[in-house]
């Protein structure tokens, strides 16, 4: 199982009703119109800090493919007696599991001392579905959506890790020098893609995918099983990914190339997942959308969207042409405790070489090729399991009360 693709984080499928309508405020401590916001960027997530009603500082998941701003962690919002009006549903990653929240309304959300969202309405989860910090290693509260996003020009800058928000009455479009306007359409303010893509041995196809900076990986088609049988790829079936309500089960291979703009980028990871068997799901449901494109493929570029005019611009980054690395282990890791510095097996792919090794599921990693886990976090972790191939992994495990050491190599899974 690729480890990083357990980061995976699908806010784009809610189903609640429209949020309660009321007079919101933007306030930008800055004469230019425009405001420049610093964001951490952690396994693939661009993680944003917030002052949560002016009390407690946050840390919100910045999701261009969220309809909606979640709270996922109501003990803040009911220290701070926030007014809920109403109780949504809305499904969850897996696209089948009903979840609920509240409607939370009169909501104040500060970037810093640079931008202030007054009046703001945002959903507040019943329950911690999303356990985050298990996949990621950090600790997030929240997701930011387009419900917020739609009023600004919102530029992404994943070399600076810089996020602006612009007034866009004074937007210009950037030079077509640098930027490449790309095919692109909106519905209910989340940006889609129209991306010409090969899959090996096949024919060009146009997919229309969802742009998701709320999803750590490259690319993600929808398909049914009878087509995963016929797909002439090398693919590993597992878990794909994990995210509200539940993981995602499917395969995991290669695109022979995507095409953004005028630039072709090949060999990419793709994650299939097969939906033939959710009956809830028609097209309308999923804005007829082929999949996604997260941020192993956005992160290439420095993004312009203008959500009112309904444009999106990409200006390629030095990273463009970077080959994009898999796991070669079979395992995914978690983590947990205080501090979150136990860390256990939670996946291992049949036939890899962790699973040829003797790792199983549940064993906890305290040493990797000598170096305590605690000492190491979870990214650090995940980047061991990528090395080159025939580099050997020492594991120090502890399964129930017995101390194991295992060793295995590293090779190409896909």
């Amino acid at each position: 199982m690729p480890n990083r693709l357990l980061l995976l984080l699908l806010l784009t499928t809610f189903m609640a009703t429209t949020l309660l309508a009321q007079r919101e405020l933007v306030v930008m401590h800055r004469t230019s119109g425009k405001v420049e916001v610093p964001f951490e960027y952690v396994n693939d997530f661009i993680i944003v800090e917030v002052i949560f009603n002016r009390v407690f500082p946050l840390k919100f998941i910045f999701d261009t493919g969220a309809e909606h701003t979640i709270l996922t962690r109501k003990e803040f919002a009911d220290l701070l007696d926030v007014n809920y009006q109403r109780k949504v549903s809305l499904y969850g990653a897996d696209l089948q599991t009903k979840l609920e929240a509240l409607v939370a309304t009169g909501i104040q959300m500060e970037f810093e001392d640079q931008m202030t969202l007054m009046n703001q309405s945002i959903l507040v989860m019943e329950a911690d579905y999303f356990r985050f910090e298990e996949y990621a290693g950090v600790e997030v509260h929240g997701v930011m959506g387009a419900d917020l996003l739609r009023r600004f020009v919102v530029s992404i800058d994943y070399r600076r890790k810089t996020i602006t928000f612009e007034d866009p009455s004074g937007f210009k479009p950037p030079s077509p020098g640098k930027y490449r306007k790309v095919a692109a359409d909106f519905s209910r303010h989340k940006p889609y893609l129209r991306v010409p893509a090969q899959l090996i041995d096949r024919q060009d196809t146009e997919y229309k995918l969802l742009m998701d900076s709320g999803a750590g990986l490259s690319l993600l088609l929808y398909t049914h099983a009878d087509s995963l049988l016929q797909t002439p790829l090398t693919l590993i079936r597992t878990c794909i990914g994990h995210g509200l309500g539940g993981s995602l089960e499917g395969f995991v291979g290669r695109t022979a190339s995507i095409q953004m703009g005028d630039l072709q980028i090949p060999n990419v990871i793709t994650n299939f997942q097969d939906i033939s068997h959710y009956e809830l799901l028609d097209t309308a449901f999923l804005n007829n959308r082929n999949g996604l494109i997260g941020n192993k493929i956005l992160n290439r570029f420095t993004i312009v969207i203008d959500y009112i005019r309904e444009a999106v611009y990409l200006k390629p980054n030095r990273d463009i042409r970077k080959a994009f690395s898999f796991d070669r282990s079979g395992i995914s890791v978690i983590a947990s405790g205080e501090q979150l510095n136990k860390f256990t097996v939670m996946h291992v792919v049949d036939k890899s070489p962790a699973q040829e090794a003797g790792v199983r599921k549940g064993d906890e990693i305290r040493a990797v090729n000598g170096i305590p886990s605690h000492l190491m976090g979870l990214e650090a972790i995940h980047r061991s399991f990528l090395k080159k191939p025939g580099k050997r992994i020492r594991l120090l495990l502890r399964r129930n009360d017995e101390r194991l050491v295992v060793e295995f190599k590293l090779r190409d899974l896909i």
